[in-house]
């Protein structure tokens, strides 16, 4: 019988900077340039280090994206408490950051571990924008046309803002300025002029 294969701890410095590599060499040049080898070069470290850390390339996108994530949900519902929850929603849906998200979601097309995982967290990650959006609503005395759901809204703004972003990417901007126009009209009816930030 093998004794279990030994692994680094989830809050070790090295296991840190791997991640951190990881992440970059994801956002810099996509998902497909993370590799083991890769990671370990880049963190001049051996290969067999980045594999005590992570048993499989799968599990070092895990950590990732579990980092990542529960960072990002805590940030998101900050956002969202504050005075202007549909501007900061619409700054959460358009933001440039989503980059990374992109980059997991094409990788989970490939991954089913990654898909599941990805999954799962959207679904964690919407129901709670959706209660926080919904609470701060409520608190802030904002109506919403009757047709217009929280649940709407939110979907309808994650959309339009990711849409927006991805095809920024890609250099297509056309009728990005009447949609945009469009959102600032919504925002100034229903929360008025932005706080100065």
């Amino acid at each position: 019988m093998t004794a279990p294969r030994r692994t680094g701890t989830e809050n070790s410095k090295t296991r840190h900077v791997l991640l951190d590599v990881a992440e970059r060499l994801m956002l810099e040049e996509g998902y497909a340039s993370v590799g083991v080898r890769r990671v370990a070069r880049e963190a001049e470290v051996a290969p067999a280090l980045v594999l005590y850390y992570f048993r499989t390339l799968d599990d070092l996108f895990l950590a990732m994206l579990r980092r990542r994530g529960d960072r990002e949900l805590e940030r998101v519902v900050g956002l969202l408490d504050g005075p202007e929850p549909l501007r900061a929603l619409w700054r959460i849906a358009s933001h440039p950051g989503n980059a990374l998200t992109t980059e997991f979601a094409a990788l989970a097309n490939h991954r089913k571990a990654i898909r599941a995982e990805l999954a799962g967290f959207a679904d964690r990650y919407r129901e709670a924008q959706l209660a926080v959006l919904t609470r701060r609503l409520t608190d802030t005395g904002t109506e919403l046309p009757p047709e217009v759901s929280p649940a709407v809204l939110l979907m309808l703004t994650n959309a339009l803002g990711r849409i927006i972003m991805m095809e920024n990417t890609m250099g297509l901007t056309t009728r990005h300025a009447e949609a945009l126009a469009f959102v600032e009209q919504f925002l100034q009816r229903y929360e008025g002029a932005p706080a100065e930030e």
